[in-house]
């Protein structure tokens, strides 16, 4: 009788979701393009561009809750009842950009491109931006109707992909899209190779191997005119189809792409929501910015457990766990990072506190976040520490299982 009713409940929140949806959107994407831009004592949110592409790609359920805090948060309401009926969170380049010594002396700007469903009708957003205290820093609040006749059309032509992976149910699951960068048209057959090995990577990772059949893959064959990328720290500068770079922030390993606009313009009309760049370089590195993307070097002997460690990031919203300085903190003691892989104590029973005694190997390690003191980490090594551990820890693995039942469930 039980089993019935949970049956029961379970098909009334399916529907009740679906409805919701239905309700309040179409199936198609908004595409909300802002600059963020200031220093380390002020910031912006200005409106760039709005734009439309065929179908939604993302959740349909859980419209208006938040699986992780993140440092950004968009909420969308419905103008006409003042209901919330879509939120999402983020991290940003430009954020982790403030706490850099150059922020305190230079102004600058940053291209932020965000996906949400399409309204039926007019909508009220609020995108806000959160310090390292997690309080609000910046906001803006912006109308749109979906009867604008500026919101642009895009999409209709596509840039070439593959499908390396189908979900078994195409409604409930989790797009990874694989974008070349640094890969010329005659090396487009490498790429491909590239995508099989970074995802029979991710998928040798619990608890991604367990959920493998929620996950469709796509390779985009986005064509680079030169091979390779572009390396500041060694004055070689690449055309390449996103213009990435390392030095990110003058830290040599640090491989990132501002170009964000011109990401998403590849990205129109294909289906995607998490996004993993594959740089053609032999130059150890990559980056991870959550719900944003990952970038990753693919000629090295690290890749495989790279463009995991950054997917970790960029999907999972996971901190890392090791010390790298104790310059420009982004933790502190009176606040608990929203990461659920580290805690300062602050509000350790909102982390992992529940799974200590159940594992040996869970506990409090301190050192993570690229602090030395003052942030723990739950174990003494896991694959968001170093490249030779190889699996996720028993927290991050559940974290991430959490995450995918979110976006599946």
């Amino acid at each position: 009788m039980k089993k019935y009713f949970f049956f029961l409940l379970a098909s009334f929140t399916a529907t009740l979701n679906a409805q919701d949806f239905e309700a309040y959107f179409e199936n198609k994407t908004l595409r909300l393009d802002y600059i963020f831009a200031g220093n380390a004592n002020e910031q912006h949110i200005y409106v760039d561009e709005l734009s439309t592409t065929p179908q939604w790609h993302g959740r349909r359920h859980h419209l208006s809750e938040l699986p992780l805090h993140g440092n950004g948060i968009i909420t969308v309401k419905s103008h006409r009842d003042g209901q919330i009926i879509y939120r999402h969170s983020f991290s940003t380049l430009f954020q982790e950009w403030l706490a850099t010594a150059e922020a305190k002396t230079t102004q600058k700007s940053f291209e932020n491109v965000f996906l949400i469903p399409f309204p039926k009708d007019t909508v009220d957003i609020t995108v806000e931006l959160f310090n390292s205290h997690l309080k609000p820093v910046a906001t803006l609040e912006h109308q749109v109707s979906p009867t604008d006749i500026l919101i642009q059309q895009k999409g209709q032509k596509t840039t070439p992909y593959t499908v390396l992976q189908q979900p078994a149910d195409s409604a409930n699951s989790i797009q990874i899209v694989y974008v070349a960068e640094g890969y010329t048209a005659d090396e487009m057959d490498v790429f491909i190779n590239d995508c099989r090995v970074a995802m029979e990577a991710l998928f040798a990772h619990d608890p991604f191997r367990q959920y493998r059949d929620r996950f469709e893959i796509i390779a985009v064959k986005s064509v680079s005119e030169e091979s390779g990328v572009s390396e500041p720290g060694n004055n070689i500068w690449r055309q390449t189809a996103l213009g990435s770079h390392f030095d990110t922030f003058y830290s040599q390993r640090y491989l990132t792409t501002l170009h964000l606009k011109q990401l998403h313009d590849l990205l129109a009309g294909i289906p995607y929501e998490h996004i993993i760049i594959l740089a053609n370089t032999e130059h150890y590195g990559g980056g991870g910015i959550y719900n944003s993307y990952n970038l990753c070097y693919t000629r090295g002997k690290h890749f495989r457990p790279v463009v995991v460690h950054e997917f970790g990031h960029s999907f999972g919203g996971l901190g890392d766990e090791y010390e790298y300085g104790d310059d420009d903190p982004y933790y502190f003691a009176d606040t608990e990072p929203w990461e659920p892989n580290l805690t300062t104590l602050s509000d350790f029973a909102s982390k992992w506190q529940d799974m200590i005694g159940t594992d040996p190997r869970i506990g409090l390690q301190e050192g993570g976040g690229y602090l030395r003191k003052g942030v723990y980490r739950p174990c003494l090594d896991c694959r968001m520490r170093t490249n030779e551990e190889p699996e996720f820890c028993p927290v991050c693995q559940r974290a991430l299982t959490r995450l995918i039942r979110f976006y599946t469930e």
